[in-house]
């Protein structure tokens, strides 16, 4: 079983960006080649829709795109199809990125769990990174060759931590793209300022954010799409998949698969069988649990109808002074650390 290691990346944008381009080279040339999503991407070269959703990351996150250009020349690609291959939850509306994430919350402790379900073919060929700008707080992630580091799982030395699930948003907007927005929340020094980064910062699509902050009591449940902003806070025990399921969501088009309806329907019922008795392993379970019917949480089936599969499960504790963060590959912890925040001490409610 393979264990994971840490690449550390350091510097100005454009140096981090050449970096995790390079990591990324040897793998993206048979990655690219066998996906039908890139096929479907590559399609936008040149479109004004484009043109808008690189106006308006340019203008909200200039240093973003300083690191997209930087793993362009890393990668050896155009910055024109990094950026559109950052962009597809906004051009391809069923982009294959799955999740389901966890959040509890108790007198002793306060965790986050979530799978990583993507591109059966990146089984074993993704990376742990410890991304350190310049100026900034730094963070380790989760890191899918030529993507921005942050729309998967990650914790960062301000005490962030971050989970992410895909929403199929079937009416994006000329906006900031979601992957450069979670990336960016990343930076912040806060739980407070990453809100204000979501809800205030114009959205072309959207992503399900759930978010923790050691030492802060609140585990948030953030829908951000390109229509609206739901934040539901004080999370004592919840599960979310790949659709909004937040009041409000029925009027905002979205796409629903059976996988995404199945694993949620499936979170519900396993996690009212929890309440009183939330541990770091009985989230576990629920991660790994292969359902007796419908489509299961833990998708390892070479013929998942969404093309995904569980490449990797993350668990968070976050406590007073940081955040323990282990990676598992099916049940075993393939990765193990503390993460001291050591860049801010948080302001809220305690």
């Amino acid at each position: 079983m393979q264990q994971w290691s840490l690449f550390r990346v350091t510097g100005q944008p454009d140096d981090i960006g050449y970096r995790l381009g390079e990591l990324a080279r040897p793998i993206m040339a048979g990655y690219m080649q066998q996906s039908s999503a890139w096929q479907r991407v590559s399609q936008w070269r040149g479109h004004p829709f484009v043109n808008a959703l690189r106006d308006a990351a340019e203008a909200h996150f200039p240093g973003l795109m300083a690191e997209l250009a930087g793993m362009a020349a890393g990668l050896g690609w155009s910055v024109e199809d990094v950026f559109l291959w950052n962009c597809r939850g906004e051009l391809i509306h069923n982009a294959p990125d799955g999740c389901t994430t966890l959040a509890a919350a108790s007198e002793h402790a306060r965790l986050i769990a979530h799978n990583e379900d993507g591109d059966p073919y990146l089984r074993s060929r993704c990376f742990l990174v410890d991304v350190q700008p310049v100026g900034k707080p730094g963070f380790v992630s989760f890191y899918y060759p030529g993507s921005l580091p942050g729309h998967t799982f990650a914790a960062s030395r301000a005490g962030l931590v971050q989970a992410i699930n895909n929403l199929r948003i079937r009416e994006p907007a000329a906006g900031v793209p979601r992957m450069l927005l979670a990336r960016a929340v990343l930076d912040a020094s806060s739980l407070d300022e990453a809100v204000h980064l979501l809800r205030d910062t114009p959205r072309a699509s959207g992503f399900h954010h759930t978010l923790g902050s050691a030492g802060d009591s609140r585990l948030l449940s953030i829908e951000a799409s390109a229509a609206r902003c739901s934040i539901v806070t004080d999370i004592t025990l919840s599960g979310h998949a790949n659709h909004m399921i937040h009041p409000g969501c029925e009027a905002e088009a979205q796409i629903v698969t059976d996988s995404s309806r199945d694993r949620q329907a499936r979170v519900d019922t396993l996690l009212a069988s929890l309440r009183g008795s939330v541990t770091d392993q009985a989230l576990l379970r629920v991660l790994h649990d292969r359902a007796p019917a419908g489509l299961p949480i833990y998708r390892d089936d070479p013929n998942d109808p969404d093309d995904e599969n569980t490449l990797a499960t993350a668990l968070f504790r976050l406590e007073a002074d940081g955040v323990a963060m282990q990676v598992y590959q099916q049940s075993h912890c393939a990765f193990d650390t503390f993460i001291p925040n050591t860049a801010h001490t948080p302001t809220g409610p305690r």
